[in-house]
């Protein structure tokens, strides 16, 4: 009985090819979707979960009570040490310290080699790698990492280093400081792992590399300083919580033991805390699967759509297999069988087409994801008999269904097969999703042109920032004079970082010798007096400050003066100390507001000060006419400075660029999906106007001979669907509208929600499917009256 259901709808399929490819087509497009969307949303819940005894592994992160609650996904040096003697509910813990970007020089005879390494190096404890799974390949795993200037590097950098060669026992040097003796390699690091450096240096070779104030200094949180701590059985994350509240005592005074907080992060949830440094966030992956749902439903309904269109053509077999003896439920089966036909189809196609598609993904996410076949397996198996059943069961039943006397007669009418207002639901439930993702891609375009093309409150265009290696004031100056002599060089200033900077130090503030901190920090920009110049930034009050090596004067910006209550006139003149009052110096000048992040955060309170030893970079800004050139000049001056070093440089604007790489990828995913449901939904309005044009050839036919046009004839089909399209808006505006609310939030300053918008995709709508039902209608249109009203 199977065999025979499946030749049977073997055979119909190929009778029946349009429908078929267009039912293939729809529900490859739809499920490729779902398993590309399958394989991300696993991809990056897998992050981190390999490591054994996950559920107690925890990171430690900061808290500041204060005016709100901040949250730092890093800790001050001695918190983790501090945790380990005092506290007793852990097996294991270790401290972390990460520094971006660095220097490694490998020396052999003559032949001298550089890499610079984005990602940095990090200091570990010995610790790190007993709480955490990455396999030791070589090496004494007792001993590794317990002595000074000894290192780890994994498979890839022992290779990229010193190619097919054994590493252990190589030295290299690290930016030029500490040299370092490699003691052991690594396993590679798994793809879905959020610890990114691939060199690891002994803790015991910090103070030699960063200085001893560090580790005594309870009052500072480095972003890149972690602790990690693997809990004894049975023990609490709220245990450990309280328990922390002895370290706040013991090592702060006044107003910090209310300020202070040290809290415990799974794990396993670091990759999706976006505030704590995560990459991902959850809502954007319910979001992806919702899109993903809505695409199987909209391939789903297509294919419903289209064969209960098709079942009149079939009437005749039904009411002749029913005379013959067949049961509703034999004929229920069989239309399962050639659904199930055209769905494994349909997924080997949509298989294929993941394939094609997922090096772009992978590009678009900087990711290296691959498909883990037995759960994409179960997914796809999943998939396909929900869409056999949820595509096959309402057209299998209203061929069940028909009465063979009127189907053996032809008199089996639109309503015996649920009639048009069925397909009038199933059209409207396929616009309303595509609409939802057209409104969703209208409104992510305008925030990111926004955010992208709104005055910062600086100047970001053909600027130029080149890392500093070393503060050496002698070398600072001479290339700042040669670096300005350059032809095309408009402007040159040394700073920490730029107005708008992922990296940001934020620090408490006494303002005016007021006997306590202010309840809220600053965020510190050390810069030479060109600062202002180089960056456009504007002064609303007072002045710049004067040349010097040191914090004399300050300049404060607009938040600032608010915070205070005070207008900017009010505080030039004042005092003010920062960083634990170790620097103090006169506030000079205050400066219009500009933004130091993106529009994801607020403007916060913000001081720019003169401190050489923190200028760690060189701004240059240059005539774009002649950028080669200039590039070029400043790359020789720069290496003929530092000649031990590696040179690289950056255009602002795309460092600020960087700042939307979640959103411009949620964008381009949703831009894709939105043409995917589009696709879709054409597939499915062709497919019904073949139909209908099938149904309506005597009618146009009479219609023509009374002297009907072809706009006139057009309208006959165009009129049903644009009133459905409207329908669909009705429902989709407001679903829109409140998804997109939800997303905007996330932006402290964001575009409205304006009524152009859903014109746009209104008008849009209508557009594309005009051209779809136009198309098939004309041909209709066009056809001679004479064979139309002949043919019986």
């Amino acid at each position: 009985m199977i065999k025979n259901y499946i030749k049977i709808a073997w055979r119909n399929l190929v009778r029946n090819k349009a429908y078929a490819t267009i039912s293939v087509i729809g529900l490859a497009l739809g499920i490729a979707c779902g398993v590309l969307i399958f394989t991300l949303i696993t991809y990056h819940l897998s992050f981190d979960t390999f490591h054994k005894d996950k559920d107690r592994i925890y990171r430690f992160y900061t808290e500041f009570h204060d005016q709100g609650v901040d949250r730092v996904g890093a800790i001050p040096q001695p918190m983790a040490k501090g945790y380990r003697n005092d506290l007793a509910f852990s097996e294991k813990t270790a401290r972390y310290i990460s520094f971006n970007k660095t220097l490694i020089t490998i020396t052999k005879g003559n032949e001298v080699k550089k890499f610079g390494e984005d990602d940095g190096v990090a200091f570990v404890e010995p610790e790190y790698f007993d709480i955490l799974n990455f396999p030791l390949l070589k090496g004494d795993r007792k001993t590794i990492l317990a002595n000074p200037n000894e290192a780890l590097v994994t498979e890839k950098m022992a290779q990229k280093y010193f190619g097919n060669d054994n590493p252990i026992g190589r030295i290299f040097k690290l930016d030029n400081n500490i040299t370092v003796t490699i003691t052991g390699v690594l396993q590679d690091l798994p793809n879905n792992t959020d610890q990114k450096q691939q060199v690891f240096i002994s803790y015991a070779s910090m103070e030699a590399y960063a200085g001893k104030d560090r580790e005594n200094n309870w009052g500072g949180v480095y972003s890149g300083c972690q602790g990690f701590t693997r809990l004894k059985p049975g023990v609490t994350k709220a245990q450990v919580e309280t328990a922390m509240l002895q370290l706040v005592k013991k090592n702060y005074t006044g107003r910090d033991l209310q300020v202070w907080r040290f809290k415990l992060q799974p794990i396993a949830e670091m990759h999706f805390d976006r505030e704590l440094g995560g990459y991902a966030d959850k809502s954007y992956l319910w979001a992806l699967f919702f899109i993903g749902v809505f695409l199987i439903i909209t391939a789903s309904v297509n294919f419903i759509n289209l064969a209960t269109a098709q079942a009149l053509n079939r009437s005749k077999e039904v009411g002749i297999r029913k005379v013959l003896g067949s049961q509703p439920f034999q004929l229920f089966w069989q239309f399962i069988a050639e659904t199930a036909i055209i769905s494994i189809i349909a997924v080997g196609v949509a298989i294929g087409l993941s394939e094609i598609a997922l090096p772009a993904l992978n590009k678009l996410f900087h990711a290296r994801m691959t498909f883990n076949w037995p759960e994409l397996s179960l997914f796809t198996v999943l998939i396909t008999v929900i869409v056999v059943f949820l595509s096959g069961s309402y057209p299998g039943l209203v061929l069940a269904r028909f009465q063979p006397i009127k189907a053996l007669k032809s008199k089996l009418s639109q309503k015996d097969v649920g009639g048009f207002s069925l397909r009038r639901v199933l059209v409207v439930t396929q616009f309303t999703i595509s609409q939802v993702l057209i409104i969703g891609t209208i409104i992510v375009v305008s925030q990111l042109h926004y955010s992208q093309t709104a005055d910062l409150g600086f100047n970001k265009n053909a600027i130029v920032l080149v890392p500093l290696p070393q503060n050496d004031k002698i070398k600072m100056s001479t290339m700042r004079n040669r670096i300005s002599e350059i032809k095309g060089v408009e402007n040159v200033s040394y700073c920490a970082n730029a107005p708008a900077s992922r990296s940001n130090s934020n620090t408490g503030i006494q303002y005016d010798n007021r006997a306590e901190d202010e309840h809220w920090s600053i965020n510190t920009k050390q810069a030479d007096e060109n600062y202002i110049s180089t960056f456009g930034i504007k002064l609303i009050a007072g002045r710049n400050f004067f040349k010097g090596d040191s914090v004399k004067e300050l300049l404060v910006n607009e938040t600032f003066v608010k915070k205070l209550r005070l207008k900017p006139q009010d505080v030039i003149g004042k005092q003010m100390a920062i960083n634990g009052r170790n620097y103090k110096g006169t506030i000079v000048g205050v400066m219009k507001d500009f933004y130091n992040y993106s529009f994801h955060s607020e403007i916060s309170p913000l001081c720019v000060m003169p401190n050489y030893q923190d200028l760690g970079t060189v701004a240059v800004k240059i005539d774009m006419r002649n950028a080669k050139a200039t590039l070029a000049q400043i790359d020789k001056i720069w290496n003929q400075t530092f000649p031990e070093e590696l040179y690289s440089y950056q255009f602002l604007d795309d460092t600020i660029a960087h700042f939307y790489e979640m959103d411009n990828i949620l964008l381009t995913l949703v831009e894709a999906f939105a043409g995917i449901a589009i696709i879709i939904g054409c597939l499915g309005l062709y497919g019904l106007v073949s139909f209908m044009a099938v149904r309506k050839t005597k009618e146009i036919g009479v219609r023509k001979v009374l002297g009907a046009n072809i706009s006139s004839i057009l309208w006959l089909f165009g009129k049903e669907f644009s009133i459905l399209l409207l329908v669909a808006f009705v429902i989709a505006a407001p679903l829109a509208w409140w998804a997109m609310h939800n997303y905007l939030k996330d932006f402290q300053y964001r575009i409205s929600i304006g009524p152009q918008i859903f014109v746009i995709s209104i008008l849009s709508s209508l557009i594309i499917a005009w051209i779809t039902v136009g198309y098939r209608a004309t041909m209709a249109a066009l056809a001679n009256p004479v064979k139309s009203l002949r043919s019986e």
